[in-house]
């Protein structure tokens, strides 16, 4: 009998569609990273061992309460703006960006942590002001996003700044901010492309090589052997998959290593080449039935902070899948942006089923009140 109440104690969090679509995603990685690896069970087994962690980390948040995470919203903020801080004053330097802090025992990279703290914080400040929102109310909060976006732009790290930016600019989407505010935005944006097409002007604001993969993905047989090497690999990888693939460990481009970062940023490409466009599509699908479970919950969340945190999470996973699939394609530039629950490593996954576990808590909140 106890062992009984021990597995609903065990399911009652966890949303069977939301962890069905998940593992099955975390499949198609082991076999992929394995394929993209040549057949490395080390690599496999290192997933493995994140995968459990981190799926792990999901249940203990999904078992948390809403309120419980309002609770924790400012001081994860904090906390992730002070290690910020840190990265800044004294972070190891690595391929030439600052981006982790040493604590002694293990080593952490902070600007994961406020893809969460960022949504979260912002959904708690519009719930605590629901009543009477004012423009006031999106101008303190664009601040509050462009504080640990700056941080992390000057590490340098443009993918993830960008993906902190898109977090927190989803949350000022969901609580209503007007498009006579988004529109200037938008242009801005298409202003800010015309701006870093020229080097000269754009090295002045960004860095060097930040301004030379836009151009590079504009043109990348400007520099086939350089910046455009990556673009040009993938989308020949790509291509080549045809209608439904080479197979399974057949990869010409993968075997022959011609591939960079097979199995981080680029290993959409190599399991394009192997399953080809049937696979690509299976691998939409599941993205798509991810984000729909994700908006499903956050349309049916019992409150506006459930609402916009849900809805803010939902929404950045896609923009992880729809990033890395652009720059590998070659429709974006190359901004290291791994492809979510898929590429190796263990951080971003970490931080992407946490959200997931917060779906969940979001969710079981609902269901409890209508019980």
């Amino acid at each position: 009998m106890w062992i009984k109440r021990l597995i609903q104690r065990i399911v009652a969090p966890i949303d069977p569609w939301l962890l069905l679509f998940t593992g099955m995603l975390l499949v198609i990685s082991l076999a992929t990273i394995y394929s993209g690896s040549n057949e490395s069970m080390e690599k496999v087994m290192s997933k493995l061992v994140s995968v459990v962690v981190a799926l792990s980390a999901m249940w203990i948040v999904a078992n948390l309460k809403p309120t419980q995470l309002m609770w924790l919203a400012p001081p994860i903020y904090l906390l992730g703006m002070i290690l910020l801080v840190g990265v800044a004053l004294f972070g190891e330097v690595t391929n030439g960006a600052r981006r982790w802090l040493h604590l002694g025992v293990t080593r952490i990279q902070p600007s994961e942590l406020m893809k969460l703290a960022v949504p979260m914080l912002l959904a708690w400040f519009f719930h605590r002001h629901e009543a009477n929102l004012r423009l006031k109310h999106f101008a303190i909060a664009a601040l509050l996003i462009a504080l640990p976006a700056a941080l992390v732009l000057k590490q340098p790290d443009l993918g993830t700044a960008t993906l902190i930016s898109a977090a927190g600019f989803y949350v000022l989407f969901l609580a209503g901010l007007s498009w006579r505010l988004i529109l200037p935005m938008v242009l801005a944006g298409v202003v800010a492309v015309w701006f870093v097409a020229d080097l000269g002007r754009c090295s002045k604001v960004f860095r060097e090589y930040q301004c030379q993969r836009v151009q590079v993905q504009i043109d990348p047989s400007s520099d086939p052997l350089g910046k455009g090497y990556h673009i040009i690999q993938g989308t020949i990888a790509i291509g080549s998959g045809g209608v439904t693939g080479k197979g399974w460990t057949h990869g010409t481009q993968t075997r022959l290593d011609f591939i960079p970062e097979r199995t981080t940023d680029f290993i959409f490409a190599v399991y394009s080449e192997e399953f080809g466009l049937v696979g690509g599509i299976t691998l939409l699908v599941l993205y798509l039935c991810v984000i729909g479970r994700g908006l499903i919950i956050a349309n049916n969340a019992s409150s506006l902070f459930g609402r916009l945190l849900a809805g803010a999470l939902t929404l950045s996973f896609f923009t992880y899948a729809f990033v890395n699939m652009g720059m590998v394609s070659g429709i974006l530039p190359v901004v290291g942006v791994p492809l979510p629950l898929v590429s190796y490593g263990g951080t971003a996954m970490l931080s992407i089923l946490i959200g997931f576990g917060m779906l969940m808590a979001i969710h079981r909140d609902r269901k409890l009140m209508k019980s």
